[in-house]
């Protein structure tokens, strides 16, 4: 792995951020006002995104002109249009998935195991059911002894009530949901079937993915501009 490599892989940026980067990509030059109504938040609410993104050359900016891409991302941009048009399928990770009758204290054992900030919950039928959040297993066991024989699908948040991707949603698509909904990672589901039963699993798709690809296709933007 080269340093540029390394160097991109520290890189933490939000989905509101990596939504200003396409923002300014489609409508450059912009003003912060405009994408602050884009995005509908206050203009001071984004300007230490714009203040991180400036600072990474992301971004660049000119007074009374607006932002624009900066030399990160202008000395190619086959990377970035790349990026534009690349489908959830094609970044999807493995998640961790648990059956619904595990119990809560098995549950927090996995997640302990697997490293994992969410946990993905499945049917007898291996349908996706539903998911679990640490703080859906906390708020469970604080102060109820017997809480660790609970079965997840006593404490889960259920589907339908769970913002998803479809695998063939775009990469963008999954950052304005993440944005939206200020979530860190979304489920990946096959479309649902004409049979009414829940649907399958396909993946899953977090920030950290989105930002892995990101620092790629900035150390490509940047050999490029070698």
């Amino acid at each position: 792995m080269s340093h540029k490599r390394k160097r991109g892989r520290i890189i933490q940026l939000s989905s509101r951020q990596l939504e200003l980067i396409e923002l300014v990509k489609k409508h450059s030059p912009v003003t912060g006002e405009q994408l602050a109504e884009y995005l509908g938040v206050s203009r001071p609410t984004l300007r230490s995104d714009l203040s991180l993104l400036v600072m990474l050359g992301m971004l660049d900016a000119k007074p009374k002109v607006g932002y624009f891409l900066g030399n990160t991302f202008r000395a190619s941009n086959e990377p970035l249009q790349r990026f534009h048009n690349m489908k959830v399928r094609e970044v999807q990770g493995v998640p961790v998935n648990i059956p619904d009758t595990l119990s809560v204290h098995d549950a927090v054992i996995t997640l302990f195991m697997e490293n994992a900030d969410t946990l993905l919950v499945v049917n007898e039928e291996k349908r996706f059911a539903g998911i679990v959040t640490p703080k859906d297993l906390l708020k469970i066991t604080l102060g109820n002894a017997g809480a660790a024989t609970i079965p997840v699908s006593m404490v889960m948040t259920r589907y339908p009530n769970i913002v998803t991707l479809v695998p063939d949603d775009t990469v963008m698509d999954a950052i304005r949901k993440m944005s939206q909904h200020q979530v860190d990672c979304l489920p990946v589901i096959h479309p649902p079937d004409e049979t009414g039963q829940n649907p399958l699993v396909a993946g899953w798709v977090s920030k950290s993915n989105i930002i892995a690809l990101l620092a790629d296709i900035a150390s490509a933007s940047e050999l490029g501009d070698q």
